[in-house]
């Protein structure tokens, strides 16, 4: 066997944690489907319940990586100590598969560690809470949040997400086609665009760099664009919040609705836009 494919504990471990995650939103999905919709009472009770399991599973999770991170550090320091008690005049030789796998395992324990960090400070912070209320609401319709990644494009990425049956439309032709709407309606966005620094309205110029960016930077999209794709798209785009009411934006078109999450929590940046699907079936164990 190839020595690179040798598993380490690291990755032993968070593999059974990604197991034991995927197996608990199975359960969490069985859940669901035993309690009737308009059964608030134990819906509500369920979410409690819900939010408990998951917690717990991140706790236990938590502190499984601060041992093994522990245990870790303890074993280099033991080496450590083992060597410098050595006199030995010639230092064995340390491979460049062995000082990358090295480097693997201590960038991959690093990674880890930022990460139970980042969770244990987010278990009862506003991002996990955001998360919990909006799970509840979307679960009332039968749906739950398909992750969009965070690169400057999630607005668009999420709407092109609902538009695969209906239109082939790539992230660039959803800039574009936003781009040339808001240019040709300039009088429509114009005078809700203003300098963040000075607070002096655009001028032409500056709308023109504003459109320019739209289509050919990955300069994050908000409610201006969603006003032009909703017109291009002939369609209503309604935006799902953890804690105010959805808002919907093209009401007067009709064409098939397409749904988005905006969360104020999601990444250190702040805010995200996510897709909908589908509530699954649960996982068969049998």
């Amino acid at each position: 066997m190839d020595e690179e494919d040798v598993e380490t504990p690291e990755e032993r471990l968070l593999k059974r944690q990604r197991r034991e995650k995927k197996d608990l939103q199975a359960k969490i999905q069985s859940m669901k489907n035993g309690i009737p919709k308009n059964d608030k009472k134990r819906r509500k009770q369920m979410t409690e319940e819900i939010v408990t399991m998951e917690a717990e599973l991140d706790q236990k999770h938590n502190e499984e990586l601060r041992q093994l991170m522990s245990t870790s550090s303890a074993k280099v320091q033991e080496a450590v100590n083992g060597v410098e008690a050595l006199t030995v005049e010639v230092q064995p030789r340390i491979t460049k598969a062995q000082k990358r796998r090295d480097k693997k395992a201590a960038q991959e324990r690093e990674r880890e560690s930022r990460i139970a960090e980042a969770e244990v400070q987010n278990l009862q912070g506003e991002r996990h809470m955001e998360g919990v209320k909006l799970a509840e609401k979307l679960a009332a319709r039968g749906l739950q949040i398909k992750e969009i990644s965070s690169d400057g494009h999630c607005m668009y990425r999420a709407i092109q997400d609902q538009l695969v049956r209906r239109h082939e439309l790539s992230v660039k032709d959803l800039r574009c086609q936003t781009a040339a709407h808001m240019r040709s309606h300039a009088d429509n966005f114009l005078p809700f665009l203003s300098n963040p620094d000075a607070g002096d309205m655009y001028t032409a110029e500056d709308f023109e760099k504003y459109c320019h960016d739209v289509e050919h930077t990955v300069a994050w999209g908000g409610q201006l664009e969603l006003q032009a794709l909703s017109k291009v798209l002939q369609c209503p785009i309604e935006v799902i919040q953890a804690d105010s009411s959805p808002i919907t934006i093209g009401e007067e078109h009709t064409g098939d609705a397409i749904t988005l999450i905006y969360m104020r929590h999601a990444y250190e940046l702040g805010e995200h836009y996510n897709s909908v699907e589908r509530l699954k079936e649960p996982a068969d164990h049998s």
